[in-house]
């Protein structure tokens, strides 16, 4: 399916090269599983391809090797998986990286995250957080108090919207 404002990839004729891989989308197809086998994210597969939407048509050919020339290299790299709870902002302090250079290392154009979703994060930059599964009576003092923090570094290092805490919630501790 194409549709208005779509930018499509073509073959020029007039010359003999190749400029790219292409991957024919058959039944039972996603961009996570294309994504996965030929080493890219799934924001990595649309950006070369300029999609807007996840969906896909059959026999779709999708560009998955060959003309990305901004795709960074993965021996500079660590893949993150998000997490219930992240967000950008917690990924990039965590890694010691910025918010701007998350999106940019991984062709983002929102701050939208799905939990699987993979990243490409700078690799051996990560700070000294650890994880934290908020349960039933977890309050955010209780929590630094057993940490050894603060509320307010946990309310920053998550970029919570309030103190309220879910059953659940991962939580980044400093």
């Amino acid at each position: 399916m194409i549709t208005v404002g779509q930018r499509l990839l073509v073959k020029d004729t007039s010359s003999s090269e190749d400029v790219g891989v292409y991957y024919t989308v058959k039944s039972g197809d996603t961009l996570y599983g294309i994504a996965k086998q030929y080493g890219l994210s799934v924001d990595e597969l649309k950006a070369m391809n300029n999609l807007k939407s996840n969906t896909l048509s059959i026999n779709q050919k999708l560009l998955v090797s060959g003309t990305s020339p901004s795709t960074p290299s993965t021996s500079t790299y660590d893949t993150y998986i998000v997490q219930k709870g992240d967000s950008l902002w917690s990924i990039a302090n965590k890694h010691n990286t910025t918010v701007d250079n998350l999106k940019s290392i991984n062709n983002l154009s929102s701050n939208v995250l799905s939990i699987g979703q993979k990243l490409l994060v700078p690799k051996g930059n990560t700070s000294s957080t650890k994880q934290y599964v908020v349960k039933s009576g977890d309050t955010l003092y209780k929590i630094a108090q057993n940490n050894g923090t603060t509320v307010t570094d946990i309310v920053n290092l998550n970029n919570l919207p309030s103190t309220n805490l879910s059953i659940g919630q991962v939580l980044q501790i400093p």
